[in-house]
Order: C-alpha cells, then sequence, then structure tokens
C-alpha cells in the first residue's frame, strides 16, 4: 500500500503545479504558437523551473524520479492543452533513461544532472531518409580512431535537435556485423563542429517544437561518449528506452482524446438542432458514448503499462498494447469531435481540427501501429509457449 500512498501524496502536489502551469502559461498563448509554428521558449524556462525535464531521472542526479505511472498522468494533461510541449521533455527523457540504465559511471555523474536541471537538453538521433521502423538499415557509420570516433551520415525528423545541444545518435561502428544489430551503438553527441542542423520540417501538425535533418559530416566524438562500456549494444538500449516513449505516446493519446471528448460534451449541450440540443439526438449520444469508453480503455492501458515499465521488468507488450489502443483512440475521437462540431469543428475558431491534425502522429511516432501489432503477437507467442 506504500507505493499507492505515496504516489496519492505527492502526485497530487505535482499535479496540481503541472495544471497550474497549462491553465496560465499554455492555454493562452497554445493557439497563437501553434499557428506560427513559434518554439515556445517561455514555455520551455517555466518547464525547466518546474523540474519537468528531470521527470523521471533519478533524485541522485537531481531529478525528480517521478514514476513512469505519475509521468504518464503528466502527459496526458499537457496533450489534453497542447501536445507539442509534451514532446519537448519527451525524446530528452528517452536520452535520459538510455545513459541511466546503460550508461557509465562517469556518463551518469556528468550528463544526468545536467539533463535533469534542463541545462542540456536534447533527444534521441535514430530515424533516417531510408530508415524509420527498421532501425537495423540505418547507415550513419561511426568509425574509430585514436580516442574518438568520426561520424558520417545523415538523420531526419529528429525533435530537440535544432533547439537543444545533445543527441543520443545510433550508429554503425561495425558494419559489417551479422546480425546487424550487433554493429550498432549509441553515441552521446553534443553539438559542434560536423553536428550541422540543415533544415527545420514542415508538419502537418505537432508545431511548435523543432523537427530537423541533420548533417553529420566528420563529428569527432570522444570515445567517453559511446553509452555503456562496449559497442554492439545501442540497439538494445534505445529500444528499451523507447518503452518509455511508447507510455508517452498513449499518454498522449489520452490526452486528445479526452479533450476531442471534453470539448464535444460541451459544444452538444449548446448547439442547437431542429429545436433541442444536440446531444439529445441519439447520433450525437452513440458517437458521445464510444469517445467516452475509448478514453477509458486508453487510460487503464497506459496506467497498466506505466506500472509494468516501473515493475522493472520488460513491458514491449503492454507498452505497444497501450500506444496501439491510445494513439487510435485520439484518432478516432478526434474525428468523431470534428462531426459533433461540424463546421466549426473544421474551423480555426475551435480547437478541433488541432486535434484531427495532431492525433496522426500518434500512430507513426516511436514505432507505427502497425510494428506494435507484430510485437504484441511475437510477446503473446513468447509468454504462453505450449
Amino acid at each position: 500500500m506504500s507505493g499507492v500512498e505515496i504516489r496519492s501524496s505527492e502526485e497530487t502536489m505535482i499535479l496540481d503545479s503541472v495544471d497550474k502551469f497549462l491553465e496560465r502559461d499554455v492555454r493562452p498563448v497554445a493557439r497563437e504558437l501553434e499557428a506560427s509554428d513559434t518554439y515556445p521558449q517561455a514555455i520551455v524556462d517555466r518547464m525547466i523551473e518546474l523540474g519537468l525535464f528531470g521527470a523521471t531521472i533519478s533524485t541522485e542526479y537531481g531529478g525528480l524520479g517521478l514514476s513512469a505511472t505519475t509521468y504518464a498522468s503528466i502527459i496526458e494533461r499537457i496533450s489534453a492543452v497542447w501536445m507539442s510541449v509534451s514532446g519537448i521533455f519527451n525524446s530528452h527523457l528517452i536520452m535520459a533513461a538510455a545513459v541511466q540504465r546503460f550508461g557509465t559511471t562517469r556518463q551518469k555523474k556528468y550528463y544526468l544532472p545536467k539533463f535533469a536541471s534542463g541545462e542540456l537538453r536534447g533527444g534521441i538521433g535514430l530515424t533516417e531518409p531510408d530508415c524509420g521502423t527498421d532501425l537495423k538499415g540505418i547507415r550513419t557509420q561511426a568509425v574509430g580512431e585514436d580516442d574518438h570516433y568520426v561520424v558520417n551520415g545523415v538523420k531526419t525528423w529528429i525533435t530537440n535537435s535544432a533547439e537543444g545541444g545533445i543527441l543520443a545518435v545510433l550508429v554503425k561502428t561495425d558494419p559489417r556485423a551479422e546480425p546487424a544489430h550487433r554493429g550498432m551503438s549509441l553515441l552521446l553527441i553534443e553539438k559542434g563542429p560536423g553536428f550541422n542542423v540543415v533544415r527545420k520540417l514542415d508538419k502537418l501538425g505537432y508545431k511548435g517544437i523543432d523537427t530537423a535533418e541533420l548533417l553529420f559530416e566528420d563529428c569527432k566524438v570522444s570515445r567517453e561518449n559511446l553509452v555503456g562500456e562496449e559497442e554492439g549494444r545501442g540497439l538494445q538500449q534505445i529500444l528499451s528506452g523507447l518503452e518509455l516513449g511508447r507510455i508517452n505516446i498513449a499518454a498522449r493519446g489520452v490526452g486528445i482524446a479526452r479533450a476531442c471528448l471534453e470539448e464535444s460534451i460541451t459544444y452538444a449541450q449548446v448547439r442547437k438542432s431542429f429545436g433541442k440540443p444536440i446531444c439529445e439526438h441519439q447520433a450525437i449520444q452513440l458517437k458521445l458514448a464510444d469517445m467516452a469508453t475509448r478514453v477509458e480503455a486508453a487510460r487503464l492501458l497506459t496506467e497498466s503499462a506505466a506500472r509494468a515499465y516501473d515493475s522493472g521488468g520488460r513491458c514491449d507488450m503492454e507498452a505497444g498494447m497501450a500506444k496501439l489502443h491510445a494513439s487510435e483512440a485520439a484518432i478516432s475521437n478526434s474525428v468523431d469531435a470534428m462531426r459533433i462540431h461540424g463546421a466549426y469543428g473544421y474551423s480555426r475558431e475551435f480547437n478541433i481540427e488541432r486535434y484531427y491534425r495532431d492525433a496522426p502522429l500518434l500512430a507513426i511516432g516511436e514505432g507505427t501501429n502497425e510494428l506494435q501489432r507484430i510485437i504484441i503477437s511475437k510477446q503473446l507467442v513468447a509468454r504462453n509457449k505450449v
């Protein structure tokens, strides 16, 4: 019971602070910043003050040391107001999780306090122009020379790469290794010579947050920045971090699905047709019922995945289920919300069109939903051998 009691007291205080932050610093400016695709620096500064960049980093290194369960609750709240804000520290914390779980003692002592304080912010560099879900196909190479590596390659769709200062980059240290994952390593690369931000990418939704294409051109990286003690462990290390990332995506889905539901309930009570509020029409009632059920199911799956992550065991199936269902719930609810709002849902006067543009990203990010289904299926068989 102690874990429940700690969560109920500490979580209440933390979530209250997050709610106040959202109402005071985010909601009033979200629509304007999203429309102009402006990086929300003032919001980021406030997030630093709140310690959100250290949300899941151990208190030993200056972080808040929050459980994944509490973290998911924070992400749901933020995403219900403006999803882009949650992405600013999601990839940052995936990077931090890789260092905290697999980094050397020196890396933990040097980097984690800087990550937790927000002094050094960043994310992960995985995707390439010809490689997304299939990470074994990456081409970026790191060639060892004396006390450093020389990195060459292109990464794209990288969050926090333009505004951040460091990335955990997946590279090939042995291109000839078989199977391919044994030749892949994770390097912490700080901005400097050879680390080039080529262009900021224009997106349908998920505005405000920086997403860019990078070119590593003879970029020298100290061997001390190899995550862990040996090469060839990079894919394993980053996939472990992506479990937290998928819980984050699931929580975002819950947030968007909930926002769609709440705004639809409100609108359906004030909008009238045929002489009565549309919430009294059975067609609308059916939609609201389905939307509410999706939200509740998505939240329960997300909480289940977060608890599995907190237990320290493998949770790729649980995280995959949560990510799959919650992201699809967000997409479905955004469509139903637009139908309920009618022409107003299609207008920038309401938030519905933003939810409608943001939600599809969740079915793609941190591994496509098609991949999640494969992961779930394989784990079902592995856990139920006959």
